[in-house]
């Protein structure tokens, strides 16, 4: 069953200053959406991969999306061409990031960087995708 509504975890840098590691987002399901939102969509070439992007215009039957930081070895439509509608799989609502615990390493917060090796802290049920990852399903 797919839910109108789903989150999901920013892990690239491409769509700084918008949206940064670790923000969340909440993404509507929908191809219908206008130049300028930012959106959802499957990697044309790895559909595996989901792609957080500003949708740039229309173009070749699908859209041109764009990273706002292009700088940060984005992977977006300057690299594959036109995404087609059928891989957009929504387009983000909201931002938001999660409560933290006001008591020193109390429930919900996560050690930094240092605290747990290189790597950090990957979340409980967060999985990692090139610009943005399902909360629950590995996509």
């Amino acid at each position: 069953m797919h839910w109108p509504i789903w989150r999901a975890k920013v892990t690239e840098r491409s769509m700084e200053p918008a949206l940064r590691p670790g923000d969340c987002l909440l993404i509507r399901r929908t191809r219908r959406i206008r130049a300028g939102q930012v959106v959802v969509a499957r990697h044309p070439d790895r559909p595996e991969m989901l792609l957080v992007k500003r949708a740039a215009r229309r173009a070749d039957g699908g859209w041109w999306l764009e990273s706002d930081n292009p700088g940060a070895g984005a992977v977006d439509s300057r690299r594959f061409g036109a995404v087609p509608g059928p891989l957009i799989e929504g387009r983000v609502l909201a931002r938001y990031w999660r409560a933290r615990s006001l008591l020193p390493n109390g429930p919900g917060i996560r050690p930094r960087a240092h605290e747990n090796g290189p790597a950090g802290w990957r979340g409980r049920s967060w999985f990692r995708a090139n610009s943005v990852s399902g909360g629950g399903r590995k996509f």
